[in-house]
């Protein structure tokens, strides 16, 4: 357990010190922005869909370390992919950090991403971990804003 813990801060670190694919991105076909009003984390998510790919993506904004490492990871993970598998990634990111779905023992495409599974055992950092998902997930679906409050709090199945 000591392991993963040290694994998850090493991560964590590494993506806030140099975060991936943060920055503007010019022309994207898709954008939304993400607030979470309880940590102060607000971003802001462009991509740029061709194909049905995710051709480009990108952040910016102002967040807590927890929340900028889970976006620069998401980028990483999602560019180039299928909307379809990155939208499976969202549901599974989703249940891995509510505690729905259990990387170490259920079928799942997360890989390195399993680095964020002890988030569900850190309630107030849900939210933060899940945020940059939440609001890929609202860019999809050509919605401008995505909270992680009230109907539309991505730690409630009945908002999903």
């Amino acid at each position: 357990m000591a392991d993963s813990k040290q694994l998850y801060q090493e991560v964590i670190l590494d993506h806030n010190r140099k975060p991936r694919n943060y920055g503007a991105l010019g022309a994207p076909t898709h954008r939304a922005e993400g607030l979470n009003p309880l940590c102060g984390d607000h971003i802001w998510l462009s991509l740029r869909v061709d194909a049905d790919r995710v051709a480009e993506i990108a952040f910016e904004g102002e967040s807590c370390a927890i929340c900028k490492a889970s976006a620069s990871m998401m980028t990483a993970n999602v560019k180039g992919r299928p909307v379809a598998e990155a939208q499976a990634l969202i549901e599974e990111f989703r249940g891995m950090v509510t505690g729905a779905l259990d990387p170490a023992t259920q079928p799942n495409h997360l890989g390195r991403l399993a680095v964020f599974a002890g988030v569900k055992d850190l309630p107030s950092r849900v939210k933060c971990a899940v945020l940059p998902w939440h609001t890929l997930h609202a860019a999809f679906r050509q919605q401008g804003t995505a909270s992680t409050e009230g109907d539309q709090d991505p730690a409630d199945p009945a908002t999903h």
